[in-house]
């Protein structure tokens, strides 16, 4: 069983959940063994940004990307699931060029072919 620590975007989220909520993603973060860390697992993703390992799970519609640190899971963000932010941090992009993105003519003509795709 691990501590759980929360950064500020992770805590504003997780305080404007309902409180159902909040036990839910309490109860799941806090009962990760390492074995379920350190194993390929269905249910947790693993990825590597700048030399750290993030995890990723899913509750819902919501995203959760945390990683672990000594004996703590810290998260770092709890996204909507198919937003642009989590879109961003997934595909390695920064999310402070999540306006150069989305200024960027391509990534509109880009979006437009999917909903073209899927009719």
């Amino acid at each position: 069983m691990y501590q759980v620590t929360f950064s500020e975007q992770s805590l504003e989220v997780l305080n404007s959940l309902p409180q159902s909520d909040q036990l839910s993603l309490m109860d799941k973060l806090g009962n990760f063994s390492s074995d379920i860390l350190k194993e390929k697992n269905d249910s947790v993703s693993k990825f590597f940004r700048k030399d750290k390992t993030f995890f990723r799970i899913r509750l819902g519609e919501l995203r959760i990307y945390f990683e672990q640190v000594d004996i703590a899971l810290h998260c770092h963000y709890i996204l909507p699931k198919n937003s642009l932010n989590d879109f961003l941090f997934r595909c390695k992009l920064p999310s402070s060029d999540s306006a150069v993105l989305e200024n960027h003519g391509s990534f509109w003509e880009y979006l437009e072919s999917l909903s073209k795709n899927k009719q």
